[in-house]
């Protein structure tokens, strides 16, 4: 069995995204990191909910226990992120725009490719400012940069 160490995502901000893929992005994002993660925050035990929010230009993790308690917030400056959250939904809407076009399988695959590689480069950034203070692997951090991508649309 995968581990769990988040059982509740809720994105208290989110809004419709602007295409169905991108919906679909953000809504099997949140289904395969309850399906299996591994979020540990330094000197708390879970499992934990987690809050993913944007306010003020700060990315918010508001880290809860299972009875929706609040345990503790860590807030990340998003200016690091920033770079990558753009091409980020410009590599959504050049797939989006690359299959109602009908465009070539190769092409949809490139283009797939360059998603994949931001979302490593996102997990990567992520897992490098949580360090110290949050253990998580790195498929966990790739869905969470995704949510966080979902959640800040427009930088």
């Amino acid at each position: 069995m995968p581990e769990r160490d988040l059982v509740r995502i809720v994105l208290p901000d989110a809004q419709p995204l602007p295409s169905p893929y991108a919906e679909a992005d953000r809504r099997q994002a949140v289904e395969d990191l309850l399906a299996g993660n591994v979020f540990r925050p330094k000197g708390l035990a879970g499992p934990f909910g987690l809050q993913i929010m944007v306010r003020e230009g700060r990315l918010i993790l508001d880290i809860r226990d299972e009875a929706d308690q609040p345990l503790h917030a860590l807030v990340l400056a998003l200016g690091p992120f920033r770079r990558l959250i753009k091409d980020y939904h410009l590599v959504v809407e050049s797939h989006e725009k690359a299959v109602a076009e009908g465009g070539s399988e190769a092409r949809i695959q490139a283009i797939d490719m360059g998603r994949r590689g931001l979302h490593n480069e996102g997990a990567t950034v992520l897992t490098e400012r949580l360090a110290g203070r949050v253990e998580l692997d790195f498929e966990t951090a790739r869905r969470l940069f995704t949510l966080v991508c979902a959640l800040h649309q427009r930088i």
